[in-house]
């Protein structure tokens, strides 16, 4: 049965028509209501069905954090056609297949800057692809020329669309938005995921961080909109509420801190670099961390497995505790989550939330990890409920390798303890198998972090002759460090088993990430 109540955009529409002259989305000087952000969002679905774009149809989005993303991302779904976010740092070759996979029929692409070139390598790659019939560039000034030659503006193509639109009515199952693998391993994969796994997810997790319409949250949003994490928890769980959105394109700790400070930001969620960054800028910011600490209702930590150290230390100084959760782009994403007003588990990811079961795999079956009598006992994390997704775009094969009768299987190894609260150990396919040894990096990072001199530290596997593979650590110091290679591997050796501690250590001033501050094991050696 198809109703505009199951369409994702009710979110906004609510909203909209509850507090119209509530403030929805800040950005610098910029500060939009939540009508105005309807209306735009209106504009956008009216010039999709001008041009043809049908309830079902792929329709690309290629934004950093910018109202554009909202209001388009809205937008699409009004029109009854599924959003396929893209990462921004996508090359042309990349784009072009991210078009051709999801079978986009139009793309939104911003225009980038000299540094992040998003317009010209999404035009490039627009062109190389087939079936993509158009294309719109997102310029700042929407009444600018294109930047890019043949291309046709956002600001023109919307000009003289109505800012009223009826949205299309979709089923609950209906696909509204693509969400593509990071593909650590092959091609990209996209997760197909339903309105209502997309709903479901934002209106739980927003449950779980006790939001309330009588009392929105202000959000600060650095995490990628592009990406699950940003997209359920921030923007649409916020907009679930009533809530404002505070935007930054790009994440920097100086500037996150003092916007926090400036919009009295009481929501914020990242990844664990971006709480180690907010750590470290901290002192030379010139933020008052006690005001800061008195507008924060809510810090929420997801996408790894958040260091105990930096958990701790962030307690210490802001007085607020993160609560951490776990999920993946094919839950929606959010599995898991420590409950807020309970007492933390420090390295728990927490509870399933409502709907949604967890369990232990074991690794070459589907049988599950007899845990009953052995707190430590890991298998892979399997899920199933609410937020799973339909499957791989166009992979039977592949979903059919994943998901059986309902149960999700994550490529995360993890156990849980007598009370059901579950731990991530590491990824399956991050394990280093030493000497016929099991090792976990995460472990030893989280080890390798309660030395003085230690600020991050990241931990993998290179050949070895007679062990098949050694440990490496490569790590950041902290300012002032004086500990050298050798000095840092014989502590080691004091503090861990003889077949868990680094025999080889480099030193670096930073570590490759992810758009979404993800370490790339896969880019060091």
């Amino acid at each position: 049965m198809s109703d505009t109540t199951y369409n994702l955009a009710s979110l906004l529409e609510k909203s909209a028509e509850k507090y119209p002259d509530r403030e929805a989305i800040v950005l610098a000087d910029t500060r939009m209501t939540y009508a105005q952000v309807n209306g735009a969002a209106n504009m956008v679905a009216n010039l999709l069905v001008s041009r043809g774009i049908e309830p079902g149809d792929k329709v690309a989005l290629s934004c950093a954090n910018l109202p554009y993303f909202t209001i388009i991302y809205y937008g699409i779904l009004k029109a009854g056609a599924s959003v396929v976010p893209l990462n921004v740092l996508l090359k042309g070759r990349e784009v072009a297949y991210h078009l051709g996979d999801a079978e986009a029929k139009a793309y939104f692409c911003f225009e980038g800057t000299a540094e992040l070139p998003i317009g010209a390598e999404g035009f490039a790659g627009f062109n190389a692809a087939d079936g993509c019939e158009q294309f719109f560039v997102v310029t700042v000034d929407p009444a600018a020329p294109a930047p890019i030659e043949g291309a046709e503006t956002f600001g023109q193509a919307l000009s003289g669309q109505a800012p009223t639109f009826e949205t299309i009515a979709t089923d609950e199952d209906d696909t509204a938005v693509i969400l593509y693998t990071s593909g650590t391993t092959g091609q990209p994969k996209g997760a197909e995921l339903r309105h209502r796994n997309m709903r479901d997810n934002a209106l739980a997790g927003a449950d779980l961080f006790g939001a309330s319409e009588d009392n929105p949250d202000t959000a600060l949003c650095v995490l990628p909109l592009f990406h699950s994490f940003g997209q359920t928890v921030v923007q649409n769980g916020t907009f679930a509420f009533g809530g404002t959105v505070v935007m930054l394109p790009r994440f920097e700790a100086d500037a996150a801190l003092k916007t926090m400070a400036k919009e009295k930001v009481t929501f914020f969620a990242g990844v664990p670099t971006m709480y180690w960054a907010l750590l470290g800028a901290l002192d030379d910011s010139g933020v008052d961390v006690k005001e800061l600490a008195a507008n924060l209702r809510v810090a929420a930590a997801g996408g790894s497995a958040l260091p105990v150290e930096v958990h701790k230390e962030f307690e210490k100084r802001f007085g607020v505790t993160i609560l951490e959760g776990y999920g993946l782009s094919e839950t929606s994403p959010v599995a898991s989550f420590s409950p807020f007003g309970q007492d933390v588990r420090v390295g728990s990811i927490g509870l399933p939330i409502p709907g949604v079961e967890m369990k232990l795999l074991q690794s070459e079956s589907w049988d599950e990890v007899d845990d009953a009598d052995n707190a430590d006992a890991v298998g892979e994390i399997a899920i199933k409920g609410h937020n799973i997704m339909k499957g791989y775009y166009n992979r039977p094969e592949a979903t059919e390798e994943s998901i059986q009768d309902g149960w999700f299987r994550s490529g995360d190894l993890g156990r849980k303890d007598a009370d059901g609260w579950f731990y991530i150990v590491d990824r399956s396919k991050d394990m280093i198998i030493r000497g016929g040894y099991n090792v976990y990096p995460r472990e030893i990072e989280e080890v390798l972090l309660t030395h003085p001199d230690v600020s991050l530290a990241a931990v993998i596997g290179v050949p070895h002759e007679s062990h098949g593979e050694e440990i490496k650590a490569v790590v950041i110091l902290n300012k002032g460090a004086t500990v050298t290679e050798d000095e840092l591997i014989a502590w080691g050796k004091e503090q861990m088993a003889t077949y868990k501690y680094p025999r080889q250590v480099q030193f670096v001033d930073d570590l490759p990430m992810t758009a979404t501050g993800k370490i790339l094991k896969r880019e060091l050696s």
